[in-house]
């Protein structure tokens, strides 16, 4: 039977329906697999990961960014401060060059004293009867030290970069010893003889080497040999005083 719809506008029952879909079955089904704890905890882990890698990244990024910025401020920084302490060391030479000068200036005018000294205390300390028949240095010759030139320095590779060793100012002093050979007819003005030498601020040290007993011009006599150091004393020690010439 053929069936003709006169009615304008008016749509067949068995007209084509258009395909829908249906979102609450989708998240229905999607809720049903999130149910899962495992499923859970993995979409968890995941985004977790993906949160903590794009942090460290960025910290990782702001860090160099600030390490970038310290090195090129501790290079022009070290450039500008390496011609001070080159300035520094070159001005520190030079102070210490000047005062090992002075020091052996000062070294010098000490040692000036040395002998007077030694016997001006030898002949107030001898005592009556007894007499001496030599006085001789003893030991290394006064000056045999080249205390002008200044010490030999090896750089060692291993300190590049360090300050360089600073120059000895101080000044090695001789050390002074007399033997004293002489005879005495009182075996108790030996014994006094070096007491008294003992007690001098210059004197120290005083040994008897040996002692015997000898004929001079026909009497019996103690001859005797001693060894002494001179030691420097305090300048406090020392007093000086101008010497003064009168002129008629």
């Amino acid at each position: 039977m053929i069936e003709i719809n006169l009615l304008p506008g008016a749509r067949s029952k068995k007209a084509a329906r258009r395909p829908t879909v249906s979102f609450g079955s989708f998240a229905s089904g999607l809720s049903g697999r999130l149910s899962d704890k495992f499923m859970i905890v993995a979409v968890v882990g995941v985004v977790l990961s993906v949160g903590a890698t794009a942090f460290l990244y960025m910290s990782q990024q702001r860090r160099d960014a600030d390490l970038q910025t310290r090195i090129e401020k501790a290079v022009v920084d070290s450039t500008r401060y390496a011609n001070f302490l080159k300035d520094r060391y070159h001005a520190e030479a030079v102070r210490d060059t000047l005062l090992r000068q002075v020091n052996i200036i000062k070294s010098i005018d000490q040692d000036r004293y040395v002998w007077p000294h030694i016997m001006d205390e030898i002949s107030r300390a001898l005592p009556q009867y007894t007499w001496l028949s030599m006085i001789a240095l003893n030991g290394t010759p006064q000056g045999s030290t080249n205390v002008v030139a200044l010490p030999k320095t090896t750089e060692d590779p291993k300190n590049k970069g360090r300050p360089p060793k600073r120059i000895d100012t101080s000044i090695p002093l001789d050390q002074v010893s007399v033997r004293l050979s002489g005879r005495t007819v009182d075996i108790q003005a030996l014994t006094r003889f070096m007491k008294d030498l003992e007690a001098s601020p210059f004197l120290s040290n005083v040994q008897l080497e040996h002692s015997e007993l000898a004929l001079d011009q026909g009497k019996e006599v103690t001859q005797f040999q001693l060894t002494v150091a001179y030691s420097r004393p305090d300048t406090t020690v020392v007093r000086r005083v101008p010497l003064t010439l009168s002129v008629k």
